[in-house]
């Protein structure tokens, strides 16, 4: 790797302090903004009854972190090829959240664009990304966790199991983001976890992830309970290609597992709870999907479920810890 690009501590610490300072002064101008235009949250009628008051709550607060993400590591980063693609499947995945989001406040409603529709320009998306990492000649192999430093390529796989990543990553952030502060904290979590692979591995890919941790600290200023701002999918879905991106580029897909299983079981327990609910005859297995509203409709208080969803994902990414201790 061309020395230009080499990840330098001091840099990567005033990234995340600059990506800070902008989310700090970015929340309190785009909050009345998203106030004054309307853009409300519309909560399902069939959720958690303490939802309710969160009703007209701004959304599309994700503005906030794309921008401080995209502006400070953006200053640092020598717009190293790495940095471009991370930045491409950010912006191209928020821009669809955004779609999601006018349409919803726009028609003031909970569903915006129709799942076909969203699926579909998040696929294009993906492939778009696949294609532009082999024309980059970026390498696809992946890190097999808890081993001295192999690798294993798919082969002709490869392509499709990436966009299969990207596409379910993007989608267990959107699911998880559903209570204050919970999917800008576990994903702060897992972008510290991979800010040290990057400095392990001295990847540019740490200057983004430096300026994720400061916007995402910054916009939990302003999420965490009581949420005065929701990220809604214009966030989710662009921290969801924001971190696919990341962990591809440092040729992590297989560790992102680990220390994302709490998108991996958010995804898991939809989709659950779609084939139960047809294979039984409209049983449910769980109280209500994605997984952390389940633990609402069992009586836990939000800012429990929130704080044990935390501890998971510490947890997960101190065992991430153990599977590349040997990079």
């Amino acid at each position: 790797m061309d020395n230009i690009y080499n990840l330098n501590f001091n840099t990567a610490v005033m990234a995340s302090l600059i990506s800070f300072a902008i989310a700090i002064i970015l929340g309190p101008i785009v909050i009345p903004i998203l106030r004054r235009l309307k853009f409300g949250q519309n909560v399902r009628d069939d959720g958690p009854q303490s939802h309710l008051k969160k009703s007209g709550t701004p959304s599309m607060g994700g503005i906030v972190i794309v921008a401080a993400i995209s502006i400070a590591s953006g200053i640092f980063s020598s717009f190293s090829i790495e940095w471009m693609l991370i930045m491409y499947l950010m912006l191209s995945f928020g821009i669809i959240g955004f779609l999601d989001d006018y349409i919803k406040m726009i028609k003031k409603r909970s569903l915006g664009l129709r799942a076909y529709q969203k699926f579909s320009l998040q696929l294009v998306a993906s492939i778009g990304f696949v294609l532009l990492l082999n024309w980059a000649n970026i390498p696809t192999q992946m890190f097999i966790p808890f081993t001295d430093g192999l690798y294993i390529n798919l082969g002709m796989l490869t392509p499709f199991v990436l966009v299969f990543a990207i596409v379910g990553t993007s989608n267990g952030v959107n699911f998880t983001d559903g209570l204050d502060g919970l999917a800008s904290g576990v994903t702060l979590l897992v972008s510290l976890f991979f800010l040290y692979v990057a400095f392990s591995l001295d990847s540019p890919a740490g200057y983004a992830l430096a300026a994720a941790v400061g916007a995402l600290l910054g916009f939990l200023l302003f999420n965490s309970h009581p949420a005065r701002v929701f990220m809604g999918d214009t966030g989710s879905l662009a921290l969801g290609g924001f971190v696919a991106g990341v962990a591809i580029v440092l040729q992590m897909p297989i560790v992102l597992i680990i220390v994302g299983f709490v998108y991996v079981m958010e995804v898991a327990s939809v989709a659950l709870q779609v084939v139960y609910f047809k294979a039984t005859g409209g049983k449910r297995l769980f109280k209500m999907a994605p997984l952390h509203h389940h633990f609402e409709m069992m009586g836990w208080a939000e800012t429990k479920v929130v704080s044990v969803f935390y501890i998971a994902t510490t947890i997960l990414c101190l065992i991430g810890l153990l599977a590349v201790s040997n990079l």
